[in-house]
């Protein structure tokens, strides 16, 4: 395992970025910004040894800078979607930025953990962590919290992400990872050819604004069971409540295991390539989101990215889990750590 170090452009007010470029034994390279801890490029073999970059993204920091579809992005202090952008925590009532229709997204858009800079350590095992603190009151959120990702390669060819969180007052935290998968490459066009399986028998429906309910549905006899390998794109514009409200998949599947066991979530194959990706984590949900509102943009090496042009598979606790009984709740308690871990494993079909 080997680490390098180069230089990734300036944003407008002269605050230079970093890139972290990570290599295993086996061909398999990540590169990873201190801005925002994201995920720049990932190279993977594909079944004839040649690799190619396989996450959507930007050539430099001020790409990043703007970023609308959140490509590579650490994303905090909470994923996803909280309903009228606020919360209750031990009877105070948190007013969040209100950015979704009436709710609030991913946290802040110009305020967000993946548009700050993290302080970068690289470790003796050839990771990298980048740790950030975010201040009482952040985005609205109570509580000095001191938080980390870590980039990690494996030469079992998996990309091992590490959150930990600590905080002076109960808050609540839900880190994931924002990264666009698409196996034949980020400049391949849609990704809808590729063969999905979730490990998953229920999901969290969601009402308008795409925010859940509360209650869980049966996957059986919907266009959602992806409970054996399925071409994502087969029925994707099916007639369906759901797929109108997200235009496309862009819902919350729990996770079929126990709660807090580390166990596989997804598995994802590229026919073409070989590529295939495996998803593991100790949280218990991802977020399928299939594209649908990329907005056209030049990417990495003047590639043009559109709508489905690759998918996110984000670990999380279910969406608003927060303002729903039934859901466990992503409370972090005063002085006690948070810890995760999501990895994704690449092979060949």
């Amino acid at each position: 395992m080997s680490v390098s170090v180069s230089e990734f452009g300036s944003l407008d007010d002269g605050s230079k970025a970093t890139l972290y470029t990570i290599k295993n034994n086996n061909g398999m390279i990540a590169e990873v910004t201190d801005f925002g801890a994201n995920l720049v490029r990932l190279f993977v073999p594909d079944r004839k040894g040649n690799p190619d970059d396989i996450v959507l993204g930007f050539d430099d920091v001020k790409g990043y800078a703007e970023n609308p579809s959140y490509f590579g992005s650490t994303i905090g202090r909470i994923a996803n979607r909280i309903g009228d952008a606020k919360f209750t925590l031990n009877g105070v009532t948190y007013d969040l930025e209100v950015n979704d229709g009436p709710n609030n997204l991913h946290s802040s858009f110009d305020n967000g953990y993946n548009k700050r800079f993290f302080n970068a350590h690289i470790n003796g095992d050839g990771s990298v962590t980048f740790s950030l603190s975010s201040p009482d009151g952040d985005q609205g959120f109570p509580g000095n919290l001191e938080m980390s990702v870590t980039y990690k390669l494996t030469d079992d060819n998996e990309l091992v992400l590490s959150y930990t969180g600590r905080s002076d007052k109960d808050t609540i935290f839900n880190p994931t990872n924002h990264s666009y998968f698409n196996l034949s490459g980020h400049d391949s066009g849609k990704a809808m050819g590729l063969k999905l399986q979730l490990v998953s028998k229920e999901l969290t429906p969601v009402r308008e604004g795409s925010i859940p309910t509360g209650d869980f549905m049966k996957l059986e006899g919907t266009p959602f069971d992806f409970s054996e390998l399925i071409v994502i794109g087969d029925r994707i514009d099916e007639e369906n409540e759901l797929l109108k409200i997200g235009k496309g998949y862009d819902i919350n599947y729990v996770i079929d295991k126990e709660e807090g066991e580390y166990g596989r979530a997804a598995l994802v194959v590229d026919e073409e390539s070989g590529r295939t990706m495996e998803v593991f984590t100790d949280l218990p949900g991802v977020q399928f989101y299939a594209g649908n509102c990329i907005a056209t943009q030049q990417g990495k090496g003047g590639v043009t990215y559109s709508k489905r042009h690759a998918i996110c598979l984000e670990t999380q606790f279910y969406p608003d889990a927060i303002n729903h009984d039934a859901f466990t709740k992503p409370i972090l308690k005063a002085g006690e750590e948070f810890k995760s871990t999501t990895t994704y494993k690449f092979g060949i079909c």
